[in-house]
């Protein structure tokens, strides 16, 4: 048995830890409970959007990875992006954050295990 937490509570705690905080988290695409892959749309209140997912790093180690259409990309081809993620992996679970800070927020929550 792996003691790496469930996708489900991982998006939950970000979810709750965002929002505690005063920004907007939002579930975009529920994926699976326990395994589903982690997307999430970082905003920092109206800034540039950026995708993060989590991954294996280089060193071997649970990492946020950039994800998606390269800086400058407009909320059109992100949201294209991630929607065709979805039909291929219906398990992926999308989170937009709203927040300053929001990759540090994802980071925290999520890379945690």
């Amino acid at each position: 048995m792996s003691s790496r937490l469930p996708s489900g509570v991982l998006v939950s705690a970000l979810l709750r830890r965002v929002n505690d905080a005063g920004g907007i988290a939002t579930m975009l695409a529920r994926g699976d409970a326990q395994a589903g892959a982690i997307l999430v749309l970082t905003l920092d209140h109206g800034a540039t959007p950026r995708l993060l997912e989590r991954g294996i790093g280089p060193d071997g180690k649970t990492a946020l990875m950039p994800a998606g259409p390269g800086a400058g990309a407009d909320a059109g081809e992100i949201t294209a992006y991630w929607r065709r993620r979805r039909e291929r992996d219906p398990d992926l679970w999308v989170i937009e954050l709203d927040i300053a800070g929001a990759e540090r927020f994802a980071a925290e929550t999520i890379l945690a295990d």
